[in-house]
């Protein structure tokens, strides 16, 4: 055993592929374009004062104790998925501990036997991981191609099996947008489909009051799964899926991550409603984030590189110790931008992401513009 994991580890270092936890000191001097900390909240004071001046902390519960099937307090959770409900239309909503929970504990428990899932192939690895424990038939239609989607859901249709269709609405490593008119309109094609959409990366950002694309879109009524997470631009913890009919029901006794796992500490739970309750009136964050984030695209077209103009931005170097060394060089001038290789994307599209937050200001876009530009250079890019 101890030869296996000498020889692994001996591989992924000579690949430029060998991951460390980063040294995790906040550095005032370093810009950082690597949090999903996308409202910019996470260092926010003055939320926390308030949050602290309008509850008893003292009281709340620092730790559940229990799984949510046995936990005697669940007036945190009660109150905060009856609010998720009111937000998303009268639907049922259900807390997980995170977005890992939610995608694999509900995609293996809607695995069944007559069930073919079809996801995109660039969907979060904890949609791949639940497909995995799930054990039934799949596909992977090609990124954002809904003429490729569609011939496999027909294919699917016609051989008398329903099809779960899953993608996301914002994709993580490359921070462009999935068309969810053209999913809800091949679900509707699909007698019995089931649309899943993972928000993990627009909830809080997107869509009115920042409660995703789904929402906002005229097909909602055709999207039967929403997740959402809490710990990116929300700066707290855990993750919640909207549900239709008695999908909760069925996930409550069925997704393995939610009945064996202690819940969330009610504490937790009551500051995620408190900051979704302030996000709903952010759209002067939102708006700041829109416009850094066109500002960042448009120095990335003056060097012939196209990313969406989004709060994800990729810049695909193709080699992951090229990756690792711009990283490096990047923060010796004062931006942290941190290398994204294999298994996170695929072979041969390694990576720097930015990732931007609405406490950047246009100044420092500016300013990454100039260094960028320099390093560069250096590297002959």
């Amino acid at each position: 055993m101890k030869g296996t994991i000498d020889k692994t580890l001996d591989e992924l270092e000579r690949s430029g592929n060998f991951r460390s936890i980063p040294r995790g000191v906040r550095c005032p001097d370093v810009v950082d374009f690597t949090s999903n900390d996308y409202l910019g909240l996470g260092f926010r004071e003055d939320l926390r004062r308030e949050f602290y001046s309008r509850n008893d902390v003292v009281s709340m519960q620092f730790s559940s104790s229990a799984s949510r099937l046995l936990a005697m307090n669940q007036m945190s959770f009660t109150r905060f998925e009856s609010f998720l409900s009111e937000l998303y239309g009268g639907r049922e909503a259900l807390v997980f501990n995170s977005g890992y929970h939610a995608n694999t504990g509900l995609v293996s428990a809607l695995s069944a036997k007559n069930t073919v899932i079809i996801a995109d192939r660039l969907v979060h690895a904890s949609i791949i991981d639940g497909i995995k424990l799930g054990g039934c038939r799949f596909e992977r239609f090609r990124h954002n191609d809904m003429a490729h989607l569609s011939k496999l859901a027909k294919k699917v249709v016609a051989e008398g099996m329903t099809p779960l269709i899953i993608a996301e609405s914002v994709y993580s490593m490359d921070g462009d947008y999935a068309d969810i008119e053209a999913l809800a309109e091949i679900k509707r094609n699909c007698p019995g489909a089931i649309l899943y959409i993972d928000e993990a990366h627009a909830v809080g950002v997107e869509g009115m009051h920042g409660l995703g694309l789904c929402r906002s879109s005229k097909a909602f009524d055709d999207i039967d799964i929403i997740v959402g997470t809490l710990g990116k631009a929300l700066a707290s913890v855990g993750a919640y899926a909207i549900m239709k009919g008695r999908l909760k029901d069925f996930a409550v006794n069925k997704a393995r991550s939610f009945i064996f796992s202690t819940a969330l500490p009610p504490i937790n739970i009551e500051w995620s409603r408190f900051i979704i309750e302030k996000c709903l009136d952010m759209d002067a964050e939102r708006s700041h984030l829109r416009i850094i984030g066109h500002r960042l695209s448009e120095i990335f077209a003056s060097h012939g590189i196209e990313t969406p103009a989004s709060h994800i931005q990729p810049f695909v170097v193709g080699n992951p110790k090229l990756a690792v060394e711009l990283s490096a060089e990047l923060f010796n001038e004062g931006f942290n931008v941190l290398p994204i290789r294999t298994p996170t994307v695929p072979p041969g599209t390694d990576r720097l992401r930015l990732s931007l937050s609405a406490a950047l200001s246009v100044e420092d876009i500016e300013k990454f513009g100039v260094v960028f530009a320099k390093v560069l250079k250096k590297f002959d890019l």
